[in-house]
């Protein structure tokens, strides 16, 4: 298994630790993701949850291969996939989540953060969200909660050009708490995560509570508009184009379409 997990002074610490694939992550990783946070909720033993990766990458999205051989189920009565799984479980985690960003932050790795209480990001930290290079559309609610953070113009450079941007910006445009030395990243979002643990648990999740709640509905609607039309994307002509240019190490051509 590539996720790890450990509860250590009331901290669960959720670690992405795949670095020989850049921490891509496979369906049974967002199932283990999803299953940690769950429990999170119910266990008087956690008082914050931390999300982090490797030294040089938090992680580099979705493991295309794994995605291409395991598509999402679709249509009715059909299972939740891993993915929707671990969205759902961190949007709903009632305990703080706290994301040390440890280097690259790609698709997933961005938007997940939209969706964690405090964020805080190495020097070396590099995020993007290239959904539209693939042909696809963004996911996680991005599409409402990126511009609303950033405003529509800033937000159409990450999510339609799919720019990159640094620690230090995703600090300026209120994505992240701090930047930090990459050295220092992890120990530090721990150190944050721990005071949770001098406070009183119940007065920290009802101000959790009442802070995401009154956008929660809003955000499945959108999740839900965005993960159909996802699954729509993963069937055209563009997406395959994209997505053969990825295995055969080439840049896709979409002069056709």
């Amino acid at each position: 298994m590539s996720i790890r997990t450990a509860t250590f002074n009331k901290v669960l610490t959720v670690e992405i630790a795949r670095p020989e694939k850049k921490n891509a992550l496979t369906q049974a990783m967002y199932s283990a993701m999803a299953d940690a946070l769950v429990a999170a909720n119910t266990d008087a033993g956690v008082r914050a949850v931390l999300i982090t990766g490797q030294p040089g990458v938090f992680t580099s999205g979705n493991d295309i291969e794994d995605f291409m051989q395991r598509p999402p189920a679709s249509g009715e009565g059909a299972p939740m996939p891993p993915v929707i799984r671990f969205m759902q479980a961190l949007m709903d985690c009632e305990k703080p989540v706290v994301a040390a960003v440890t280097g690259a932050a790609v698709g997933i790795g961005t938007t997940m953060l939209l969706h964690c209480d405090l964020v805080y990001v190495s020097d070396e930290a590099r995020l993007a969200m290239p959904f539209v290079s693939l042909g696809l559309v963004p996911e996680y609610a991005s599409s409402l909660l990126l511009p609303a953070l950033l405003g529509h113009a800033k937000a159409a450079e990450k999510l339609m050009l799919g720019e990159p941007f640094s620690g230090s910006d995703a600090v300026d445009c209120g994505l992240a708490n701090a930047v930090l030395p990459a050295a220092e990243v992890v120990n530090h979002a721990r150190r944050m995560a721990e005071r949770f643990n001098n406070l009183p648990p119940q007065a920290v999740r009802e101000t959790k509570r009442l802070m995401r709640e009154p956008q929660k509905a809003r955000i499945r609607e959108v999740m839900a508009a965005e993960s159909a039309l996802f699954g729509a994307r993963l069937r055209s002509p563009e997406a395959m184009e994209a997505f053969q240019a990825f295995f055969q190490k080439r840049k896709p051509d979409f002069s056709l379409f």
